[in-house]
């Protein structure tokens, strides 16, 4: 499901197609049992990149737009000095920012639909390497946690007396963006613990081993695996025959 999600995101180019995939993807979510908050949090916190991000794909993003759109001309949207913002640049960096926050979602609805530990075993008995499936699960047990310290961090904030729910948007953004900071060093922290425990136990990522859960499938595993697969073809076929999802295909 989310190695399909995702390469579906990567080739749509249309902000259209890629706005309605991470609806679907946000929906599922809720469906699933992730909790609404937990969704905020996670926009909260990428709002200011994806502000950041829409800014520069409109202002600077002007030969790749071109080439997509086929125009010689950009409209434009926004004037500042002699620096335009386009509605086309705009436009694909929403594209950029539904291809990430589809990517962004698809990882919480895998961590609260499947168990991580079944997921490991099953992509070790389909002979993919063991270091990239512990890698891999790794990184899907970090992301709750940075969200989790995500929500200390702005509860001590709050325990000092800073009233994040009484500041503008603009005030909102740099403290969320502050945050960054102390996640990513706090991320590098427990990336060098697990590496010196790893090394304490001599891992060596060798697949011959047991595991206390057996992970075996079912017909409704397959028939779910069949349907995404039919799903990205009949996606790739739509792209390349019709142009459904390209760029172009708005203008």
């Amino acid at each position: 499901m989310m190695i399909v999600v995702t390469l579906i995101a990567f080739t749509w180019e249309s902000p259209l197609a890629g706005g309605f995939l991470t609806l679907i993807v946000a929906l599922a979510c809720l469906w699933a049992g992730v909790k609404w908050s937990y969704l905020l949090t996670i926009l909260k916190f990428m709002a200011p990149f994806y502000l950041f991000l829409l800014i520069t794909m409109g202002f600077f993003n002007v030969e790749q737009v071109k080439a997509l759109t086929g125009k010689t001309e950009l409209t434009p949207l926004l004037t500042v000095g002699s620096t335009q913002m386009t509605v086309e640049g705009t436009l694909y960096g929403l594209n950029v920012i539904f291809k990430t926050l589809t990517m962004v979602l698809i990882i919480p609805l895998a961590i609260f639909t499947t168990d991580i530990n079944q997921m490991m075993v099953s992509l070790t008995k389909a002979r993919i390497p063991y270091k990239i499936v512990f890698i891999f699960s790794s990184t899907l047990r970090l992301f709750p946690l940075l969200v989790e310290e995500s929500r200390s961090i702005i509860s001590a904030q709050r325990l000092r007396g800073l009233a994040i729910e009484k500041m503008g948007w603009l005030q909102k953004g740099k403290i969320y963006a502050s945050i960054a900071v102390p996640l990513i060093l706090n991320a590098m922290a427990k990336s060098q613990k697990l590496e010196v425990v790893l090394q304490a136990k001599a891992f060596s990522g060798d697949p011959n081993r047991t595991f206390l859960q057996e992970s075996i499938l079912t017909n409704k595993d397959y028939l779910l695996m069949i349907g995404f697969l039919f799903l990205l073809v009949l996606a790739i076929i739509l792209y390349v025959k019709f142009g459904v999802g390209k760029f172009a295909w708005l203008f």
